[in-house]
């Protein structure tokens, strides 16, 4: 069973395996349908595609105190009928994978873990990874059985904006802010309506935790650096600006043994969209 990263030529020998699952998560942030024109014009044998947008995520509400994100978390029932349609059992090993490091298949890996499924992995160094092993890309897509994936009890945390307003005068918890330093500042936003970040929170780049061939650093290396801005992982919350790319250092911090911290799904856009909530520029 594969529980964090698995590499390009490990899933190469699988593909054809009726047990494992292959995901692709590839998307642009600013251009919606970037993901899916990818998958059409190339994709790992047997993939099928996972909207981030849709499939991965709830519908949204109305901007403003109740704004639970950009990303809402899905209905678990809604969820479990995805991924049962993409044909994942209790017993399927699941694989996702994107074109940017890990930043949208972790999303996956953390959905099916919050659904209480442990068989789950990204593709370390994603598709650049792939390819830079010469492996092919295909156009077809393979049809699946439906599957009979249940839930089970849950793998991971989550935390409300309730939780985090309560932790502005507690400080019980140390919450980490994935969206790169000039966003974590307030500089150069251009996805959400207010620049800047949780007061209190650090920031830890997401790519930071990447070498730089795109796979994830080792062990060791995230372990050092995780242990440099965190006392205990079980007392930390991880945010981003929708609550996707917290789970790459969520991902991150499994990979380093140094598991137990909790999301915030709504992370900076449902924080920032009650104009109540106190924002924090600079560093």
């Amino acid at each position: 069973m594969y529980t964090t990263l698995l590499q390009a030529s490990e899933l190469a020998n699988h593909l054809n395996d009726s047990n494992w699952v292959i995901l692709d998560c590839r998307h642009d942030l600013l251009n919606p349908t970037a993901g899916s024109d990818a998958f059409a014009a190339g994709h790992i044998q047997n993939a099928q595609f996972a909207d981030i947008d849709t499939a991965l995520s709830g519908p949204k509400t109305a901007r403003g105190a109740d704004f639970t994100g950009r990303h809402p978390l899905p209905e678990r029932n809604a969820l479990l009928a995805t991924l049962r349609g993409w044909g994942i059992d209790d017993d399927t090993q699941v694989v996702a994978y994107d074109g940017q490091g890990g930043m949208f298949a972790a999303r996956v890996w953390w959905l099916l873990r919050w659904l209480g499924h442990p068989a789950v992995a990204v593709l370390d160094g994603g598709l650049v990874a792939w390819q830079a092993q010469g492996l092919p890309l295909v156009t077809p897509v393979a049809p699946r059985p439906v599957g009979n994936l249940t839930e089970k009890a849950s793998l991971t945390r989550t935390v409300s904006v309730q939780d985090v307003i309560a932790n502005l005068e507690t400080q019980a918890l140390t919450v980490v802010d994935a969206r790169a330093p000039d966003r974590y500042r307030g500089e150069n936003e251009t996805i959400d309506p207010v620049g800047g970040h949780i007061p209190g929170a650090k920031n830890r780049f997401f790519k930071d935790n990447l070498q730089a061939d795109g796979r994830f650093k080792s062990a060791d290396e995230l372990q050092r650096d995780f242990s440099a801005l965190l006392d205990a992982p079980q007392a930390a919350v991880m945010q981003c600006g929708s609550g996707v790319t917290a789970c790459h250092n969520l991902l991150a911090l499994e990979v380093a043994g140094l598991p137990g911290a909790a999301l915030y799904p709504g992370s900076w856009s449902e924080w920032c969209a009650d104009p109540a909530r106190p924002v924090a520029t600079g560093n």
